[in-house]
């Protein structure tokens, strides 16, 4: 140890460290001027690589803890082994799905606790849910409907937890290009169910049960895994306009990488008929999802080449935080600024606009500028939020819905045996449609389109796939249906954290995503109630009707007809609701544009 300015150095032994000589030259202003450039420089490039390190352990979180995914190659099987009916089973499917509504708890926890252990806090209630599960279901306990019922929603409460840790941690680490690393990280999420199924038959093609158990150890591994970066998280940095670019490519390339792992899950999956296929699939998708461990040897590479390529070469600054909060009380003097100039112009507009229905939703009370906090008492007398609300509620809470009904829809239709294929279908397109949530944000500089306006048009497919699911039953419509429901319900679930972020402020984004989601249990209650009810009745009406266990099962495509026409209505009030909020919102949007525009002219 050599004593420096009242402190101690560590140094390798093979240097004299006695020496008097060398503790004075260590020692001396000429030796620290020429290694503190060199520590600072090290120091930031072990930062920006535990950065890359947290979200590459936010993308394995997400891509084996959406366990919720696989509900429906299950059900079947579970409704089986209990003796139930379609309305019962469909209890148990809210329950998991009303663990989201207990998001809040996770946090409160984290006023008291740090990520490490709230992860696994949701870690172990997954493997109590999920575990005592399977013991039930290969009927080694026996228990009562009731405390099933509670071990669903303690599962659903483990994936709601695992959520608000990768969210924390994209936030914490990415501020300025905050929504490309949460929908590059949710956007995994979508790939569980494929992943899982693909484990699944690697394991035993023949078992619906190892799902369960699946669902009970994935995650513990998992977490292990992600324990060591999230340990060491690096200290908060201000980022410099060259960083920022730097990061805007490696983002590019981490969607390029997302891109291929779907487009392998969703092509090659349907070769894995066999166990020893299956595994050799698996190998390589695990492959995949390690490669972007690779990235601090980009950062290097590319801090390398930012000091030694001229600087015409230099990436351009991006864009893709909307509201930049240091800039944001300047927004709001030029908006001021500009409402004085064009008071006399609105008011004009409300006058010959005033006797049209339409013209006041849109001007009521609309959102003048984006970024602004918004508490919950506060959120909740605003039209824009119950505009968004009831688009989520009736576009990606159905989708939900559909894909925990999807088991029984195959079933009714004829096509259980290609029900693996179409849950994986489902899981890579949710996890397309949330890939393509990031679209505003990599276009920004091309498309000036608002984010709103990108989640009306996401929205349109859920209706268009339920009138295909009416007029027709065939495999190819089923497909097609279900691959679009995909797409829609998966970018409205990525693109939601990011909308909430800019139209309500994103230090209060956690509190009011919670309260968004609370459409989720409810939509699950009433769409699964519905869909039950007509489930049953034709059950009981149907001539292919059997029991087993008690266990009511409907054939043919009478089961759903109804269904789906009354899920193709909802959806269209859900298309209706997003363009009313596109409307009032867009001017916000390109209000700042305007502002930001005349910063850049002035900064």
């Amino acid at each position: 140890m050599i004593p420096s300015n009242g402190g101690y150095v560590w140094w390798p032994n093979p240097i004299d460290v006695n020496s008097c000589c060398f503790t004075h030259f260590i020692t001396q202003p000429p030796f620290l001027l020429f290694t503190f450039p060199y520590l600072k420089i090290y120091t930031k490039m072990v930062g920006e690589s535990r950065k890359w390190m947290i979200l590459i352990a936010t993308i394995w979180i997400q891509a084996f803890t959406g366990t919720n995914f696989d509900f429906s190659s299950y059900s079947s099987t579970l409704k089986s082994v209990l003796g139930i009916s379609q309305l019962q089973l469909n209890y148990l499917s809210v329950a998991s799905d009303l663990g989201k509504a207990f998001g809040w708890c996770s946090g409160v926890l984290l006023l008291y606790f740090p990520l490490w252990v709230l992860m696994f806090m949701a870690t172990f209630t997954g493997l109590l849910g999920y575990g005592l599960q399977w013991l039930l279901i290969q009927k080694l306990i026996v228990l009562p409907y009731f405390l099933v019922f509670l071990l669903c929603l303690v599962s659903g409460c483990s994936i709601c937890w695992f959520n608000t840790v990768c969210f924390v941690l994209c936030i914490r680490n990415f501020p300025t290009n905050r929504p490309l690393a949460l929908s590059l990280s949710i956007s995994y999420n979508g790939l569980s169910a494929a992943l899982y199924t693909l484990i699944a038959k690697a394991i035993n093609p023949e078992d619906d049960t190892i799902y369960l158990l699946l669902n009970a150890l994935i995650p513990l591994i998992t977490s292990s895994l992600a324990l060591i970066p999230i340990l060491r998280q690096p200290p908060s940095q201000q980022l410099s306009t060259d960083t920022a670019a730097r990061d805007s490519s490696i983002f590019f390339i981490l969607n390029i990488l997302a891109v291929i792992t779907g487009l392998y899950l969703l092509l090659l999956n349907t070769l894995s008929s066999d166990a020893s296929t299956s595994r050799v699939l698996f190998v390589r998708a695990l492959f995949l999802l390690f490669l972007p461990l690779c990235l601090p040897t980009i950062v290097y590479a590319k801090n390398w080449a930012c000091r030694s390529i001229p600087a015409r070469f230099h990436f351009d600054s991006p864009s893709f935080n909307l509201v930049d909060i240091d800039n944001l009380q300047l927004h709001k003097e030029l908006i001021g600024s500009e409402q004085s100039n064009a008071l006399n112009i609105v008011g004009s507009y409300d006058s010959t606009e005033k006797e049209e229905y339409f013209g006041k939703v849109v001007e009521k009370d609309r959102l003048i500028l984006l970024g602004e906090e918004h508490l919950a008492r506060l959120l909740v007398r605003k039209w824009d939020f119950w505009l968004y609300y009831l688009a989520y509620f009736c576009s990606g809470t159905i989708g939900l819905v559909y894909s925990n009904n999807l088991g029984q829809i195959a079933e009714s239709l004829g096509y259980y045996s290609q029900l693996s294929s179409l849950i994986t279908l489902y899981s890579t397109c949710s996890f397309f449609g949330r890939l393509l949530s990031a679209a505003p944000d990599f276009l920004h500089d091309k498309v000036d389109f608002a984010r709103t306006g990108w989640l009306a048009v996401a929205t349109l497919a859920t209706p268009i796939a339920f009138f295909l699911l009416t007029a027709s039953g065939s495999e190819v419509i089923l497909r097609t249906s279900t691959g679009l429901i995909g797409l829609s319900s998966g970018f409205m679930f990525s693109a939601a954290v990011s909308i909430t972020s800019e139209l309500f402020g994103p230090n209060s984004a956690g509190i009011n995503h919670n309260i968004l989601i609370t459409n989720i249990p409810i939509g699950s209650l009433l769409y699964g109630l519905l869909a039950a009810q007509v489930y049953d009745d034709n059950a009981g009406s149907s001539i292919q009707e059997s029991l087993m266990h008690e266990a009511s099962v409907c054939m043919g495509r009478q089961c759903y007809l109804k269904t789906f026409i009354w899920w193709a209505c909802i959806s269209l009030l859900g298309l209706f609701s997003s363009s009313v909020l596109f409307l009032r919102t867009r001017p916000a949007y390109d209000r700042l544009e305007r502002n930001r525009s005349f910063l850049s002219l002035y900064t």
